[in-house]
């Protein structure tokens, strides 16, 4: 089962001005090929499909742990697009055209689909699909793809990073590469232990040095690059037989943290009622408040 914590996995910054045009670039962070949706559902079916969990228990509490941190990447990713694009518009009489500013925005369904919200979509548009999912049944072949699969994650990670200033996308990016970087070594480290292969002498890829990005250097002053979550106040507690050892970075010893991180508020989005959402007048919500009050028996 899955429990649900009313919390981010670090607090956003707010915003000073909206930044439509590169909360489009940062969708495929989400739902692109690489994105979060991506690494969220791969684990997810492989966690559900694993078999022989008790002998390879290690192995499957790993892929089922970094499933549930993913969780929390994806809503983090949705977050960051929220913010991002907060401002666009203005209230105001329809006949104004109070959203003439959406139509020059690289994505419009931001707009016209969701109310300035993200969407389960790539940098294009395209909805995410589930052919990016695999699952092959071969633990191996599995863990070498989840491997490749968050290099990839990487790369774009950066990637998008150097095309947006917007201190809400480079806060969130600069965290997701750290953890990232987790999620990297972890499987490298599993690899290892299941076939022997040094992974680091196998690929030049990848360089887990985040010292060239800003924002990911005071995740790493608190250690974030060496810790992994459970995600479990009880279980998935024998992935500290493969996450052990030292930081092939800092050399800093490799810890697991039995739960979560502390984590941040989420962000409460204001109405648009240019966008007539949430489409509930001040008048609806004093009636939906005594109706709460007379079920509660106040």
């Amino acid at each position: 089962m899955f429990m649900r914590i009313d919390k981010l996995q670090i607090e956003l910054p707010m915003p000073k001005s909206p930044d439509a045009n590169a909360a489009a670039a940062v969708q495929e962070l989400l739902g692109g090929k690489y994105g979060e949706m991506s690494t969220l559902n791969n684990y997810m079916f492989q966690s559900f499909n694993f078999r022989q969990k008790k002998k390879f228990r290690p192995f499957y509490e790993l892929i089922a742990s970094i499933t549930a941190e993913e969780f929390g990447h994806v809503e983090l990713v949705s977050n960051t697009i929220n913010l991002m694009i907060r401002g666009t518009t203005f209230p105001g009489d329809p006949d104004i055209t109070p959203m003439q500013n959406a139509k020059d925005k690289r994505n419009t369904h931001h707009f016209i689909q969701t109310a300035q919200t993200a969407l389960p979509a790539d940098s294009m548009g395209r909805a995410w699909t589930g052919d990016n999912v695999f699952n092959s049944g071969n633990l191996v072949l599995d863990l070498l793809h989840n491997f490749f699969l968050e290099c990839g994650a990487r790369t774009h990670k950066m990637r998008v990073y150097e095309m947006t200033d917007n201190p809400v996308a480079r806060e969130m990016i600069g965290y997701l590469l750290v953890r990232g970087g987790v999620h990297v070594l972890a499987y490298a480290k599993a690899l290892e232990i299941m076939t022997g292969v040094d992974m680091k002498k196998m690929l030049p890829i990848p360089d887990l040095d985040n010292s060239k990005f800003e924002t990911t250097r005071k995740f790493e002053a608190q250690g974030s690059q060496r810790k992994l979550y459970t995600f479990s106040p009880e279980d998935y507690k024998q992935i500290s037989q493969i996450w052990k050892g030292e930081h092939p970075m800092d050399g800093g010893q490799l810890e697991v943290i039995q739960g979560t991180p502390q984590g941040g508020p989420i962000p409460d989005l204001e109405e648009i009622p240019e966008e007539f959402a949430p489409g509930v007048s001040e008048e609806d919500f004093k009636e939906i408040a005594k109706r709460l009050q007379r079920s509660a028996g106040l």
